[in-house]
């Protein structure tokens, strides 16, 4: 899990570095917090272009769940790789992908049951 984690900050610095060098070669003098605004701010919004179409074709087809479920996905893995992370910086626990990959099983796992079991409410006692 280190290695990961370490392997994926190293190219971030990369990516990084060239920006800067990018910004100084060509004059723009911003600072490291400016290029942070201005890349994590097109990030941000190509993220937005793509995905609010999606859910809004989803919301009128009545998928509000699918939507949902797409947000609780996302924050349970961002949830996950901190809690992970913090327990590496604080010494607490060891930082294992295995304890990420079975936190998210888990969260699949219990999510499967409740989709079955509301599959089954609907189909006895209406979409209710």
């Amino acid at each position: 899990m280190s290695q990961l984690l370490y392997f994926i900050v190293e190219k971030i610095a990369l990516l990084h570095n060239w920006l800067m060098s990018l910004n100084d070669s060509y004059g723009l003098f911003l600072s490291d917090k400016g290029l942070h605004f201005l890349v994590m701010g097109a990030v941000g919004m190509v993220l937005l272009l793509i995905i609010h179409p999606l859910f809004a074709a989803l919301a009128e087809n009545g998928h509000t769940l699918v939507i949902t479920w797409i947000y609780v996905f996302t924050v349970m893995i961002v949830l996950t790789f901190a809690i992970e992370i913090g327990q590496g910086v604080s010494g607490t626990g060891a930082m294992e992908m295995e304890d990420i990959v079975a936190g998210m099983a888990g969260f699949l796992a219990v999510f499967l049951v409740f989709a079955l079991l509301r599959a089954i409410w609907r189909a006895i006692w209406g979409k209710n």
